[in-house]
């Protein structure tokens, strides 16, 4: 598979490094979102020409690429927490603090909700999610990844939904249900909205209460 992290890392040309394109891809997808990403234009943010630009990288997806795989960089991988309920539940400590992680540092990014659907192949990618399936596997989960796919879809499921409900107008959907009670009644009595970050844990805990029934606890968990 051919992507920007199986190539060797060219050495810098004109002063212009990898990492200082990533830095200035990430402010420019920050300050105006993916649409407005060209390499053209991320070449005159850096005051360089666009061959220099194209030493590094081969394509605009390969910029986009190491910007979202910096974003899980900001990531703390949660080593070493327990938990007051005893060893057997550190995994859900360990868990949690990824998961919530994870969803932190994409929602600081909102642009990232439109790229969620690309293969994350990069190495910070990959080390959290290295950790997620040790830590799974360790807590007695024999086939991890089905855990582990249910966990990430949970998050990404989340910021989308998040990036895409926020700044809409949303005053008259109270009203609306309320005017249609007698058909939506479960609707009218608790709502659409959201207190993001509380329904976040909630349904988190939901999750990890589910398979914590279904796992097999190994000795040493």
């Amino acid at each position: 598979m051919d992507t920007v992290w199986s190539r060797p890392q060219r050495a810098p040309r004109q002063t212009l490094t990898l990492d200082r394109i990533v830095e200035e891809a990430l402010a420019l997808l920050d300050e105006e979102g993916v649409g407005r990403l060209t390499m053209r234009r991320l070449a005159e943010r850096l005051g360089t020409g666009s061959t220099t630009l194209y030493w590094h990288v081969k394509t605009k997806d390969d910029v986009l690429d190491l910007a979202l795989d910096a974003i899980f960089q900001e990531v703390r991988v949660p080593r070493g927490e327990t938990d007051a309920g005893g060893p057997g539940d550190d995994w859900r400590v360990r868990v949690r603090g990824l998961m919530r992680g994870w969803r932190a540092a994409l929602l600081r990014h909102p642009w990232s909700a439109t790229l969620l659907d690309r293969p994350l192949l990069g190495p910070n990618a990959l080390e959290r999610t290295e950790f997620l399936y040790q830590t799974l596997t360790a807590a007695g989960f024999g086939a991890p990844k089905a855990a582990a796919y249910s966990l990430s879809n949970y998050v990404m499921g989340s910021v989308i939904m998040q990036v895409t409900w926020e700044g809409r107008d949303e005053t008259g959907t109270g009203a609306f249900l309320d005017e249609h009670a007698g058909r939506y009644p479960a609707l009218a009595e608790h709502g659409l909205d959201h207190e993001w970050d509380t329904t976040f844990d909630e349904g988190l805990g939901y999750l990890l209460d589910g398979m914590a029934r279904s796992r097999v606890p190994r000795n040493d968990a």
